[in-house]
């Protein structure tokens, strides 16, 4: 289904379609962005992923007959994360990680400084833990997708989803509480 334009032939939206992906998708632009950066633990990557993204599911457009379109949209960007890990960092796909998980204390200034201190163990944590597992915990935890809407991004069953978030959940809070055990016996040393 091509238009003609100028004596071009040319595929894609027409003025329609592109108002609807506007309205239904682009919405969606920063959980794309946010699971891309998540997957691909780099942002400069992550843009040029969810760019590329973007400009599928615009091509793809008249295939999505209706649903969820940000589900559509982070399986869209999903696919397009393992495709370029497969390209570019194929030995990280087979790499396996470790978890752990650290409670909130109250804002005093020594709170919020170890607040920020635990976002930072927190964040490397989370890029520690094999894409497939940070995958499900950023779509559960940081974008709210249900369990249903996860199994369709990722094409897995619900059954599969809650066991790969139960596993991802475990290996964050081990590898938190090391963490925090690491630093607690650095500080008794030091001391």
């Amino acid at each position: 289904m091509s238009r003609q334009v100028q004596g071009q032939a040319v595929d894609g939206p027409d003025s329609e379609e592109r108002r609807r992906f506007e309205q239904l998708v682009l919405p969606h632009l920063d959980a794309a962005f946010n699971l891309a950066r998540w997957i691909l633990r780099g942002r400069a990557d992550a843009e040029d992923v969810a760019q590329e993204s973007m400009l599928r599911a615009l091509r793809f457009f008249r295939g999505f007959h209706g649903g969820d379109a940000r589900s559509w949209l982070l399986q869209i960007v999903r696919n397009s994360c393992y495709t370029w890990l497969e390209k570019n960092r194929p030995m990280e796909l087979a790499t396996e990680f470790d978890e752990e998980l650290f409670a909130q204390t109250a804002a005093t200034p020594e709170s919020l400084a170890i607040a920020g201190d635990n976002r930072e163990r927190l964040t490397r944590a989370l890029e520690d833990l094999p894409p497939r597992f940070r995958e499900v915990l950023v779509l559960r935890e940081l974008e709210g997708c249900s369990y249903k809407e996860i199994a369709t991004i990722t094409a897995m069953p619900i059954g599969t989803v809650m066991s790969a978030l139960a596993r991802a959940r475990q290996r964050l809070q081990r590898s938190l509480t090391h963490s925090t055990q690491a630093q607690n016996q650095e500080a008794k040393r030091e001391l």
